[in-house]
């Protein structure tokens, strides 16, 4: 292993706002995150594959009476928005590293307020549907896990991702599209203000390729 991603993963190790395999709160927290995890019990955002961490840093710092935790399996990843929520000193958000597909040996049935999903693989084959993150797999763990009435957004550039996500959410029952558009970017109107607020250097780079953002904002209860 080189020596700078050993470095990272021994960073991991020591810091408290990193919660991942091997620390003794690691499936201890299930229902008690916003008291015993952070400072302020807010209520609490999850972004499911964080990546970097830049969308969940990002809504930490535009709302700082929320709570944010950011998901991802790789380490090096969630080591990069551990260090950029430490340089800009905030106190609101977390990480915690572990697959998706095990969120609910992590959060307490209605612990969740709100959920992000950033520019989630789109597992093209149908051998993958299942593993899709709109899925209906997913979709009734995050149903489990969320406030009743909590809200879910998607942001994507594969339209077929998309277009499945809202297939899938018109088949299901008490499942309410708040709003979708195919370009994001070119909304005007402020009800996309919070979804046009922040660009990970993922979507950018696609923007500045030509290829437009989709978004939908819904609720499953």
């Amino acid at each position: 292993m080189p020596r700078v991603k050993l470095q990272r993963f021994q960073d991991n190790a020591s810091r408290p706002d990193i919660i991942e395999p091997g620390k003794p709160e690691y499936e201890q927290l299930g229902g008690r995150w916003r008291t015993d995890f952070f400072q302020e019990p807010y209520p609490l955002t999850l972004e499911v594959g964080c990546g970097k961490g830049e969308y969940t840093v990002g809504l930490a710092q535009r709302h700082p009476q929320r709570n944010f935790l950011g998901l991802d399996i790789k380490g090096e990843r969630i080591w990069r928005g551990s260090t950029r929520a430490e340089e800009m000193g905030l106190t609101n958000v977390g990480f915690v590293r572990m697959r998706a597909e095990a969120l609910a040996a992590q959060f307490g049935p209605g612990e969740l307020s709100e959920i992000w999903i950033t520019f989630p693989d789109p597992r093209p084959r149908d051998r993958d549907i299942k593993r899709r993150l709109t899925s209906p797999r997913f979709l009734a763990l995050y149903e489990q896990l969320l406030t009743p009435g909590g809200l879910l957004h998607l942001k994507t550039d594969n339209e077929g991702l998309f277009e499945y996500t809202l297939e899938t959410l018109a088949a299901r029952p008490g499942a309410r599209v708040e709003r979708f558009t195919r370009d994001l970017y070119a909304e005007t109107d402020a009800e996309f203000t919070e979804a046009q607020a922040i660009q990970t250097n993922f979507e950018g780079k696609y923007r500045a390729v030509g290829v437009p953002i989709k978004y939908v904002q819904f609720r499953l209860t």
